[in-house]
């Protein structure tokens, strides 16, 4: 077992995180870059090496945003790229950041059948000079020396995009960071459905405050209103039952690497029964997983204190 001394937990907490991700064309660096981002590095795709001196001297200046970076570079700029090595031993010299390399590759044919299955040109072969095969021998070849370098190196031939993410989310994933959300939102159905919503709930048929004259001005937000909304033994065999839905539902979603989930509570204006609602079921979540819970309320103040 390795111990850590304070000095050097504290050294690590206290300084930033650099990873360079970068390999060969079409083994998944994109892939990488997307699921980094999701667990909370600040993510830059193509930056020219040249630029990444000049990159770390931000992070040395102590943005919180940049405590944990990732950098994709790649061989689009092929000039550039042969300076790599010599700007990342420049940056570890320093000694201000910790630096690391993700080197992506895959077998040749694998390669080939991702670029047939894309439609897209090989970087190496922007004006169709080349064959694909000579694309990707050459890029091998260019990038040895920098595969050498690299701390980690990523065999992508056998691995479902899925499987890819789990690997560097396991790798690079803070445990204090949650990559996974939930946003639970109102909307009326006369301003227009929630175009992003994942699942969406109508709860028109529940008693509608609208037409106690008292409460007509308010919103679900206001205790009245949200006690007349939950009195209902509808709202509560409603309730019941959809939080039993979500607790089956959400893990799932998490576990198939979906990084948000929106749902939408949805009456009529969106300004009373689906606010009181969306407000309970944003508690209830909040309470039931360790996950973000934000509750938002798109159409509760359109109508509020207008007569229809």
């Amino acid at each position: 077992m390795i111990n850590q001394t304070d000095n050097e937990t504290s050294e690590k907490i206290s300084k930033s995180e650099l990873l360079v991700v970068t390999g060969l064309s079409g083994a998944g660096k994109s892939v990488v870059i997307q699921c980094l981002e999701d667990i909370g590095f600040f993510c830059v795709d193509n930056l020219p090496p040249i630029l990444l001196p000049k990159f770390v001297e931000l992070m040395e200046q102590g943005n919180p945003s940049l405590q944990k970076v990732a950098i994709a570079i790649d061989l689009r700029g092929k000039e550039l790229f042969t300076s790599l090595v010599e700007e990342i031993d420049a940056i570890k010299s320093r000694n201000d950041v910790i630096v690391n390399v993700m080197f992506l590759e895959a077998d040749t044919e694998k390669l080939i059948s991702r670029y047939k299955e894309s439609r897209r040109a090989h970087p190496l072969n922007e004006n169709g000079q080349m064959s694909l095969i000579d694309s990707i021998l050459e890029e091998r070849q260019l990038l040895s020396r920098i595969r050498t370098f690299a701390n980690y190196i990523v065999d992508t031939t056998n691995l479902s995009v899925k499987e890819l993410k789990e690997r560097v989310k396991k790798k690079f994933k803070d445990e204090n960071f949650k990559s996974f959300s939930i946003n639970v939102t109102s909307f009326g159905f006369k301003h227009g459905i929630q175009m992003d919503a994942d699942l969406v709930f109508d709860v028109r048929f529940l008693p509608n405050p609208y037409y106690v004259e008292d409460l007509r001005p308010m919103t679900g937000e206001d205790e009245a209103v949200y006690n007349y909304v939950m009195k209902w033994k509808e709202t509560e065999i409603f309730f019941e039952k959809l939080m039993d839905l979500l607790k089956f539902m959400i893990p799932g979603y998490k576990k198939e690497g979906k990084a948000q989930l929106v749902i939408a509570i949805g009456c009529t204006g969106g300004q009373h029964r689906s606010v009181a609602l969306a407000k309970r079921i944003g508690q209830e979540l909040d309470e039931i997983f360790d996950y973000n819970v934000y509750v938002h309320h798109r159409d509760a103040h359109i109508e509020s204190g207008v007569k229809k």
